[in-house]
C-alpha cells in the first residue's frame, strides 16, 4: 500500500547498498573517466541513504538553492525516515527486474531519471507532511524542471515502483500509487477540471500503465489492471483487466502481475 511502512532494522544486513557498492567498485575501475563521479556518489558513504542524498542533491543544487543546503537537507529527511530508504531500495530491484535496459542496480542510481525523481518525490513528500509546504513545493518545481516528471507532494506512492523513462509523467495532488506499481513515460494522473477536493486516480497494487495514457478524476484502476498505451480513463477500471482506447474500454484480461510482465501488447 502507498503510505509510511513501518521502520526498518538498521542493524540488519543490507543487499542492496553491498551489491550497489561492488558494482560501483568494478565500473570506476574499468571506466576511469567516471571514476569521481562513482566514488563521490556512491564508494566515498557509508549507506545508501547518504548516496541517494549526495547524489539527488547534485542534481537539484544549481537553482535557487545551494547544493549543499540541499544535500544537508536530504540527509535529514533520509535519517530521520528510514521508510524512504527501504521504499528507494525496493524501487531498484524492481527496476533490475522489470526494465530490459537495466543490468544491475548502478545504472538506475546514476542516470536513471525516473528513478531519481521518484526519491526526490519521496523526500518531498515528506517534508509536506511535516507541514514544510513550501520547501515541498520547491523540490517538486526543480524535480520537473531538471527531469521532466511533475509529481505534487502530497501524491502518496508505495514501494517498488518503476517509472519507465518516466519524461513528461504527471501525477497530481490526490493521487495515490500503491506498491509494484509501473508507469510508462508521459503518464498523466490527472483531475478533470477545477474539481476541488479528493480529485485524481487511484492505481491500486501490481498495475501496468502504458506510455502516453491519461487517467483522469477520482477513479480506482483496479489491482492487477492493465492500461493500454494512448488510453484515456475516465471511469473505474476492475481489477485484473485490460483496458485501451479513447475513451478506454475493457477488451480482456490482463496476465497476472502486469507491473512485473511488462507485456503491453493488448
Amino acid at each position: 500500500m502507498a503510505g509510511e511502512p513501518a521502520q526498518p532494522d538498521s542493524s540488519a544486513p543490507d543487499p542492496v547498498w553491498l551489491r550497489l557498492r561492488e558494482e560501483a567498485a568494478g565500473a570506476a575501475d574499468r571506466e576511469p573517466v567516471l571514476a569521481e563521479l562513482i566514488h563521490t556518489s556512491i564508494l566515498e558513504n557509508e549507506t545508501l541513504e547518504e548516496s541517494l542524498a549526495h547524489r539527488v542533491s547534485r542534481k537539484f543544487g544549481h537553482h535557487a538553492i545551494a547544493e549543499p543546503y540541499l544535500h544537508d537537507l536530504f540527509v535529514e529527511v533520509l535519517l530521520q525516515q528510514p521508510y524512504i530508504g527501504e521504499q528507494a531500495r525496493r524501487d531498484i530491484v524492481a527496476i533490475d527486474q522489470r526494465d530490459p535496459a537495466s543490468e544491475g542496480f548502478l545504472a538506475p542510481f546514476l542516470y536513471f531519471k525516473g528513478f531519481l525523481s521518484l526519491t526526490a518525490h519521496r523526500v518531498a513528500h515528506e517534508l509536506w507532511q511535516q507541514d514544510r509546504r513550501e520547501i515541498a513545493l520547491y523540490l517538486q518545481s526543480i524535480n520537473s524542471q531538471v527531469f521532466g516528471v511533475d509529481i505534487h507532494p502530497a501524491a502518496r506512492i508505495g514501494a517498488g515502483v518503476l517509472f519507465d523513462h518516466a519524461t513528461s509523467l504527471v501525477i497530481g495532488e490526490t493521487a495515490v500509487i500503491e506498491d509494484n506499481v509501473s508507469l510508462l513515460h508521459e503518464v498523466t494522473l490527472g483531475g478533470t477540471g477545477k474539481t476541488r477536493g479528493d480529485r485524481h486516480p487511484k492505481v491500486r497494487t501490481g498495475v501496468l500503465i502504458g506510455a502516453g495514457a491519461k487517467i483522469l478524476g477520482n477513479v480506482e484502476i483496479g489491482e492487477g489492471a492493465k492500461i493500454g498505451a494512448g488510453s484515456v480513463v475516465l471511469r473505474d477500471v476492475p481489477a485484473h483487466v485490460t483496458v485501451a482506447g479513447v475513451p478506454a474500454r475493457v477488451v480482456g484480461s490482463a496476465e497476472k502481475d502486469p507491473a512485473a510482465c511488462m507485456d503491453h501488447s493488448i
